[in-house]
């Protein structure tokens, strides 16, 4: 017996996503709905690759009642008003978006690292999907934590405009084009040139100086992971269609070598270990497209700390970073709370 799946949003990036890992996941499912806003009703959309048709519903007067599961990939504006309506009629909500990412009554789950958290969704039956930049991160550090516990977390992202939607891949291709033929490149979603260049903003400023994007990568990190880890993050937008890519220092209370890193991380749930330290012996963001890991590359040992590692750290943002990451939630659910299959 299966469940009867929801998915939100489904006609943007994350939303397909979200059908295509179902699909390939084989995700238990008795029944799927495709939902988005009033503008994208009766399009038909494919369920992955199973030749399956969805016919999209318009979010605004869908009955959720009698649906076990909704996949959420909608944006803040609108969770906020269809999450509450959903999980109130007795539908758990798995919500990518940052609305209830902080909100003390829903868990913050990457399964890899904190699966036990999943035991407060009753609260509000809503369980959030961390940033896209903080899931590969924690992914790649816990079992490191585990073994000698991180005291500081220093991380420089190098971010796909995939992550901006849509919009950020189409100003990237539109830009990339016009420069080659001569014709203006002027930035429209993103602050500048995004073709050719990158820029150091993602995100609203705040009044320290930072961005909510390397605000959330702070506070998510100690809420998923450890909330005496101190981290601070610089967060870049690069012109890269798909793929995240991390450089991150780490300090740690305890002696930890680069070869024993290497061997944990080898081991890791969720991690591929690539580094073999010659010449195309790491990975980069064209090549984890599609891909389920978080690649780790270039473990190294931090001379200018004591107990300190470098590493490399590369993930699909579509994939671990939202759409994968939310579908392995409603996995775990369903192996600790729904048991229906």
């Amino acid at each position: 017996m299966g469940y009867r799946v929801v998915v939100a949003g489904a006609t943007g990036n994350v939303g397909r996503e979200m059908l295509n890992i179902l699909a390939e996941r084989e995700f238990p499912i008795d029944e799927i709905a495709a939902v988005a806003s009033a503008r994208s009703q009766g399009d038909m959309i494919e369920f992955g690759e199973t030749g399956k048709m969805l016919k999209v519903q318009n979010i605004d007067n869908f009955d959720w009642s009698g649906w076990d599961l909704a996949l959420f990939a909608i944006g803040s504006d609108a969770t906020k008003i269809h999450a509450p309506k959903a999980a109130a009629a007795g539908c758990t909500v798995i919500d990518n978006s940052s609305l209830y990412r902080m909100d003390p009554d829903v868990p913050l789950i990457v399964p890899e690292v904190n699966p036990e958290a999943i035991d407060g969704y009753k609260a509000r039956n809503i369980i959030a999907n961390p940033n896209c930049s903080t899931a590969q991160m924690v992914v790649a550090l816990k079992p490191l934590h585990d073994a000698a516990k991180i005291k500081r977390i220093v991380v420089s992202t190098y971010q796909s405009v995939s992550g901006a939607g849509k919009a950020g891949m189409d100003e990237l291709f539109e830009q990339s084009r016009n420069i080659f033929v001569g014709d203006p490149a002027e930035p429209k979603k993103f602050t500048k040139q995004i073709a050719f260049n990158v820029i150091p903003h993602i995100d609203k400023f705040l009044d320290d100086g930072f961005t909510k994007e390397e605000w959330k990568m702070v506070v998510e990190t100690k809420k998923i992971m450890d909330p005496k880890v101190k981290v601070v993050a610089t967060c870049v937008r690069v012109p890269v269609f798909v793929g995240h890519s991390e450089a991150i220092n780490i300090e740690l209370e305890n002696e930890l070598s680069a070869e024993d890193a290497q061997k944990i991380l080898r081991e890791a749930p969720g991690v591929m270990l690539v580094d073999k330290r010659e010449d195309g012996g790491y990975v980069t963001p064209v090549e984890c497209v599609g891909e389920f890991a978080t690649y780790v590359s270039r473990v190294r040992e931090d001379p200018t700390v004591e107990n300190g590692l470098v590493l490399w750290c590369v993930s699909d943002n579509l994939r671990k970073g939202a759409a994968l990451n939310a579908v392995q939630i409603a996995e775990l659910l369903g192996r600790r709370h729904l048991k229906k299959a």
